[in-house]
């Protein structure tokens, strides 16, 4: 197996039971919330995950906010994972339950979604421009 050039694994297809395990590692802060999570849930064996993600996405605007720019830089190199090593699952709650999260006005208080767009990686800031152009124009 091969390293690729954000330190994942080319042989390895990222699936929803182990997408997070990434994120921890780039996003240790990220680890009590993760926690509280599966505690919550932890009666269900299919977890909800965009749930999850959803939390992310809020964790993430606080470090934005934290302007703690080093670990968003490792968190956006796992999203970017996400959507290029990903299986269909994990492709898609990057981009529906996680991006879309981000752009979401309502749950910006002291950021907005603009500021994410650095962090972006080539993939996901595609798939960013997509959800744009989605809630812009209806555009698929």
């Amino acid at each position: 197996m091969k390293p690729d050039t954000l330190g994942g694994d080319v042989d390895h297809v990222i699936t929803k039971a182990d997408m997070l395990d990434s994120m921890l590692v780039a996003c240790p802060s990220f680890r009590p919330a993760w926690d509280a999570f599966l505690a919550e849930w932890s009666t269900e064996d299919d977890k909800p995950l965009y749930l999850a993600l959803s939390d992310l996405a809020h964790h993430l605007l606080d470090l934005l906010a934290a302007r703690q720019e080093s670990e968003l830089s490792g968190a956006f190199a796992v999203v970017e994972r996400w959507h290029i090593e990903g299986d269909a699952y994990v492709r898609e709650a990057a981009t529906i339950g996680l991006l879309e999260n981000l752009q979401d006005e309502t749950i910006h208080t002291s950021t907005s979604p603009k500021e994410i767009e650095p962090f972006l990686l080539p993939e996901s800031l595609k798939w960013w421009r997509k959800i744009e152009a989605f809630w812009a124009k209806g555009t698929r």
